[in-house]
């Protein structure tokens, strides 16, 4: 068991650092996730395969607490994110059950003011604070990478991909104009970013290769290999340089609109949220068994 007080702190990377104050969260075990360093290189995995590392607020929190330590390590030099199992991230963890809040209430009704404050802490302000860790952190993602699994993929500087990966939003099919961590129209672009949104198609390897998204695509088994000697590459450079250039691309795009963009669009999706609420009593209009079934359907048809 492990019982760690996080006090959050600001790191100076990134032009804007408003959003939402997370303020301290205790973790008092480590059950979803692993975490090691070796070369200089911190790496954070998700353990949860038999639930295609779905993230419940367990997960999430344990997540966060890696990545913090790794900032604050003087050892570690970058961070690596991947996932055990099939698949990367089957997305947000929507069961009931101990790893997730209660947010609903007694009467089994919904105030939106109580979903919004819990998503702007747990989902979009740990994106924005991981994007902003002055350390380069890299993705290795393999399988498919769902709706919520990109709120952990976005905000990394960069992806080694397996050639089986698949990245994709399907939350329209629950009435949502997408995740909450909305870097869709920057990281592929706005018409591919609304085609991802209209038709829930995946983007593949070679894609994501060819637009940029992803640096390289490796077999399935040298993923983790590959990405851990990119990494540990880039760990013998000068860390004050690699924070620097980190620093110079994030506030680049913070000028352009970068951070106000995520903001508005993390309002839009609950203006989604609060139609399905007025609509049917629950903060999405289709349950995600019947989103799983559509998207049956369509790899059937494909």
């Amino acid at each position: 068991m492990i019982g760690h007080w996080i006090l959050y702190t600001l790191p100076f990377c990134g032009a804007s650092r408003a959003p939402p104050d997370i303020g301290e969260t205790l973790v008092e075990s480590i059950e979803h996730t692993t975490y090691e360093v070796t070369d200089r290189v911190a790496t954070i995995t998700l353990a949860r395969p038999d639930k295609a590392n779905a993230q419940s607020e367990t997960m999430l929190d344990e997540v966060d607490h890696h990545f913090r330590t790794a900032e604050q390590d003087d050892e570690v030099g970058v961070i690596v994110l991947r996932a055990e199992g099939k698949h990367f991230s089957a997305g947000h963890d929507l069961e009931l059950g101990p790893d997730n809040p209660v947010l609903y209430e007694e009467d089994g009704s919904w105030q939106l003011h109580k979903l919004y404050n819990w998503e702007a802490k747990k989902y979009f302000g740990y994106s924005w604070y991981w994007r902003n860790i002055p350390k380069p952190t890299i993705g290795a993602v393999q399988g498919k990478a769902i709706a919520g699994a990109l709120n952990l993929i976005w905000p990394l500087d960069l992806l080694v991909v397996a050639d089986d990966v698949q990245f994709s939003d399907p939350v329209t099919l629950m009435a949502i104009g997408g995740v909450e961590y909305h870097g869709h129209t920057w990281e592929v672009g706005a018409r591919r970013a609304k085609d991802m949104l209209f038709t829930q198609r995946p983007i593949r390897a070679d894609e994501a290769l060819s637009i940029g998204l992803a640096r390289e695509v490796v077999p399935r088994d040298e993923l983790w290999d590959r990405t851990h000697e990119l990494a540990a590459e880039m760990a013998t450079l000068n860390p004050f340089g690699l924070a620097q250039a980190k620093r110079a691309v994030n506030q680049t795009l913070d000028v352009q609109g970068y951070y106000a963009a995520l903001q508005s669009v993390f309002d839009i999706h609950h203006t989604g949220h609060a139609n399905a609420i007025t609509v049917s009593g629950f903060p999405v209009i289709m349950q995600l068994g019947g989103m799983k079934d559509k998207l049956k359907d369509k790899e059937k048809g494909s």
